[in-house]
Formats: structure tokens, C-alpha cells, sequence
């Protein structure tokens, strides 16, 4: 029997959700303040996954000027197909723009402008009856008041496809299943057998979290919960076992009439650390008494499950040694809120991505000069090959990136006069190395974890390397530590301390899981 391994999309890809258009599948997921936003993928078996574009990719759609890093930005978007169309709805949190949706024809884009919504609350979701008709689903704060800080309902309101705006009155659908449950939220509405069903997850989503079920014959009826809830959780297999913080799902029925489901979890490693963030799993569901049932005999997420009963398609795989060799850059890589665009360049020298050091901080609320990508393995390599004379206060190198205060860069500066190879964290210079720097110099950096534990690397002939910092503790690198939502991400970094004319020229970025 062919099996498939999870997760199905490895690293910082939390949040999932997933529709069928005919016999091809879409999946979208939370980005949070990295631009662009919210990435699409596709398949055609439910495994193998090729990303496509990213929805929100015009600074129109998605304003993240002041956007805290850890915690705001773009939370739970779903993605639905009816009639030819293609809805994705989601919550730029923190934001004006609040609860919004864009349009397309062709998921792979363009996408429309956001049409935005006066509606309270986070995590909207989308249902199209059988008539048509649509309603918005979301979370939001108890209408009789919170007693506590999570109190929360799930409402039900339909939608005017029309005008794009929420008509009539609003439903108090499920306070979910648990008694004083916090974070009833990530609600999503599917029709089946005459009954309409209501699948949220509660407690948070961290170690706690889990899915429950409701359903009712009505959508302006309160549901009623599910007496087997929760329907999935790994809360109860503790803290070693493998995948943890099970939740946010979406389900889907294939052409063939099977059902899976996609949903959030991760996978902890040197103790209970999530470096990678909540990444993205699939499990079975099938339909048992009217209602779901996972992993049927066991309940549970587990490593690896007999393949969907439908046609393998495998995408060309994402290259290890990305060579700049590119007319643009490639949807995978993504920057800290709007990027100031003229700080990057892959025209001025072919070949190469340009970057131009700037003075923008972590910590405020714009744009450093910083391009990245997930991280993907638990152990992993990342090498750069750079050409950079820096001058006083000028910074260019690598960057191991879990938010604003707990960071890794690794590159090569100019400080009183010295050329120094530097290691940092948010904080202080973990190590410097000083070495000779002149306009012919080309400079390899090179990281590498093995579990929780970091190595940095230096080397003027990509062959002989001097190591600038070693066993450098990697578990700040996980939002146990730093908190926040993200997993981390691996990329390019420049700074300076004033402004600057002065560029650092990079010819590839190499990562491969070890």
C-alpha cells in the first residue's frame, strides 16, 4: 500500500484551508505581517502541493505599516470556489481594513482589491448554500460579554454577493463544546445529508488546542455540539509525542467521494521547542452516526497515511541553490511588512540579488531590508555566496528570523575602522572574527543546526571555513521562547547605520534539510 508523509507543507504554514474546482485542489495559509500574503497552492492528489502565487500581492491589498511583527498581520484566511469563482476571506488584525475578501477567476491570480466588511471579530469563513445564497461565519466576542478574555461565539450572517456587503441580521451560532472554552474560533460550515455542520477549534492554539463538531437543520438555529467532542486533539498524548497542537482544520470531499481533512499542527525537537512553527498535516475523515470521525480506530494526526484515491501528480521540486538566474523573485521568498522595492534588484547585476543596506529597525514599523524563506527541516544547512565591502555601521549577511526580538544575523561589517565577520543576535555580538575586505573579496557564509544547536561559518575560497561562533543555542528560534505565531524563516539581511548608497550583491542562497 502507497503512502504519503506528513506534513504535506513542512515549516511556517499554519492555518490551512482547502476547496475543490472539479478535480483540482486549492490550499491557502496565514501569513501574518510577511508580504506577500496568504500563499496558494495546488494539487491534484491532496499531497503533492506546487504553489501558484500569493493572493494578497499588491501593497493595495494588504497595509502592514503598523503592524506589530509577533501578532498582527494576516490570520486564517479560507478559501472557497462557487459558481466559477474563487472567494478567499480572512482578518488583517490590528488593522483598519479588518475582515475582507478578494475575487478571482483564475486562482493563480490576479486577485481582486479587498472588498472589506463591517463585521466583529476574527476568522471569517464562507458557505454557499444550495440556492446560492452565501454566509459569513466568524468568531467573535460573547454579544452578552466576555467573562473572561477568549469568551467567544461563533455568528452566522448571510452575505450579498452583489454588493459584497453582510445583509440582515446576525446568528449566534455555538459557544463550542467545552465548559469556559477559550478561542472558540477558526469556524467552518459544510452541508451533508440534509444537516448543516460547524467544525471549530478551541482552547487556543497552542499545546491545548483541539477540533469540535456541531450541526443543525438551520443556519439561523443555534447548532448543537457534538457529544463525542472534541473530534481531534493531541492535548492527551503529552508533551513528547511528535505532533502537538493539533487544530484548524478545513475538510474537503474528493471527486471519488472521499473525505480529508488539513490542519495545523507541529513538530516539536530538543525539547518541547516549535522552531518550525504549525505547519500544515492531512489526516482521513469519514462519517460515522452523522458525524465526523478522524483516523478512524485511532483519532489522531500520525507521520504517515495510505495515500487519496486519486491520480499522483508531482511537481518539479523547489531547487536547493537558488542562483538568482530569475526575472523575478519566486513566490516561496517573502519580506517583513511592504518592502521598499528599490532596495532589491535582480537586474543590476545578473546573476545576482541586489540589496541595498537601510536604516529601518525590527522594531519599527517598516520594511528592513530583508528577504527570507521557511525553514523546512529540523536540521538544515544555509550558505550564501556574497560580494560586500561595507562601510562604517554597514551590515549584509545571513539571517535566522523568528520575530523582532529573537533573530540570528551572520555577515560581515565595518566597525571602527575594522572589517569584522559578526555574529549577533537581537540583542548583542555573540562573536566577531576580523578579516581582510577589499573590492575583490567574495565572502561565503554558512549556517548549520543539527537539532537545537547552531554553527557559523566563514570562508574567502568556499572551500577552507573558519567557524565565528558555534553550539549557539537555537531554541530561541521557537515561539516557545519568543512567543508570537510565526515559524522561523531563513534569509538575506542588510543594514546600516545611516543612509546609504553603498550594495551588497549576493549570487545564491543554498538551503537543504539535513
Amino acid at each position: 500500500m502507497k503512502t504519503f508523509s506528513n506534513p504535506i507543507l513542512p515549516g511556517f504554514y499554519p492555518d490551512p484551508s482547502i476547496c475543490r474546482a472539479g478535480e483540482d485542489y486549492y490550499l491557502v495559509t496565514s501569513t501574518f505581517t510577511y508580504f506577500p500574503g496568504v500563499p496558494i497552492f495546488h494539487s491534484k492528489d491532496l499531497v503533492h502541493w506546487e504553489q501558484i502565487g500569493n493572493i494578497l500581492d499588491r501593497p493595495s491589498q494588504l497595509p502592514l505599516d503598523n503592524e506589530n511583527f509577533a501578532g498582527g498581520g494576516i490570520y486564517a484566511p479560507t478559501i472557497r470556489y462557487h459558481d466559477g469563482t474563487f472567494y478567499m476571506i480572512t482578518t488583517n488584525v490590528f488593522n483598519p481594513t479588518g475582515n475582507f475578501i478578494v475575487t478571482a477567476k483564475d486562482p493563480a491570480g490576479p486577485w481582486s482589491e479587498p472588498y472589506r466588511l463591517e463585521s466583529k471579530g476574527i476568522d471569517p469563513s464562507l458557505f454557499f448554500d444550495d440556492d446560492g445564497r452565501c454566509y459569513y461565519c466568524g468568531t467573535r466576542d460573547r454579544s452578552e460579554g466576555s467573562r473572561y478574555f477568549g469568551d467567544a461565539e461563533i455568528y452566522i450572517q448571510e452575505l450579498d454577493l452583489n454588493t459584497m456587503k453582510l445583509t440582515g441580521d446576525s446568528y449566534i451560532a455555538w459557544h463550542g463544546a467545552l465548559r469556559d472554552v477559550e478561542w472558540a474560533e477558526g469556524p467552518h460550515i459544510y452541508k451533508k445529508d440534509g444537516w448543516y455542520y460547524l467544525i471549530i477549534s478551541e482552547a487556543g492554539t497552542g499545546h491545548l488546542h483541539c477540533v469540535t463538531a456541531a450541526r443543525s437543520k438551520s443556519l439561523t438555529e443555534p447548532f448543537e455540539g457534538y457529544r463525542g467532542n472534541p473530534i481531534l486533539t493531541h492535548r492527551h498524548l503529552g508533551i513528547d509525542y511528535p505532533i502537538v497542537n493539533v487544530g484548524h482544520t478545513d475538510i474537503v470531499e474528493t471527486q471519488n467521494g472521499e473525505w480529508w481533512m488539513v490542519a495545523l499542527a507541529s513538530r516539536p525537537y530538543g525539547g518541547y521547542y516549535r522552531n518550525l512553527g504549525r505547519e500544515t498535516f492531512l489526516v482521513p475523515l469519514t462519517w460515522e452516526n452523522g458525524w465526523p470521525l478522524i483516523n478512524p480506530g485511532k483519532g489522531i494526526i500520525e507521520d504517515t497515511f495510505p495515500v487519496p484515491n486519486l491520480p499522483e501528480t508531482i511537481y518539479e521540486t523547489e531547487p536547493e541553490k537558488d542562483d538568482f538566474d530569475y526575472d523575478k523573485i519566486p513566490f516561496r521568498y517573502m519580506y517583513m511588512r511592504q518592502p521598499v522595492l528599490e532596495n532589491y534588484s535582480l537586474d543590476e547585476k545578473k546573476g545576482y540579488l541586489r540589496l541595498t543596506p537601510t536604516p529601518v529597525t525590527f522594531r519599527g514599523n517598516q520594511s528592513p531590508t530583508l528577504i527570507c524563506r521557511r525553514q523546512r527541516h529540523k536540521s538544515y544547512e544555509l550558505s550564501t555566496e556574497m560580494e560586500f565591502v561595507p562601510n562604517e555601521g554597514e551590515f549584509a549577511g545571513l539571517i535566522l528570523l523568528q520575530n523582532e526580538k529573537y533573530n540570528y544575523t551572520f555577515g560581515v561589517t565595518k566597525k571602527k575602522g575594522e572589517y569584522l565577520i559578526v555574529v549577533r543576535d537581537a540583542e548583542k555580538e555573540l562573536n566577531f572574527v576580523p578579516v581582510s575586505v577589499n573590492t575583490n573579496s567574495r565572502i561565503t557564509l554558512r549556517v548549520r543546526q543539527m537539532c537545537q544547536s547552531i554553527e557559523f561559518a566563514f570562508s574567502f575560497d568556499n572551500s577552507s571555513f573558519i567557524v565565528a561562533a558555534d553550539n549557539v543555542e537555537g531554541s530561541i528560534l521557537s515561539t516557545d521562547v519568543a512567543g508570537g505565531f510565526v515559524g522561523t524563516c531563513l534569509g538575506l539581511y542588510a543594514c546600516s547605520e545611516t543612509a546609504t548608497s553603498n550594495k551588497a550583491y549576493f549570487d545564491n542562497l543554498f538551503y537543504k534539510g539535513i
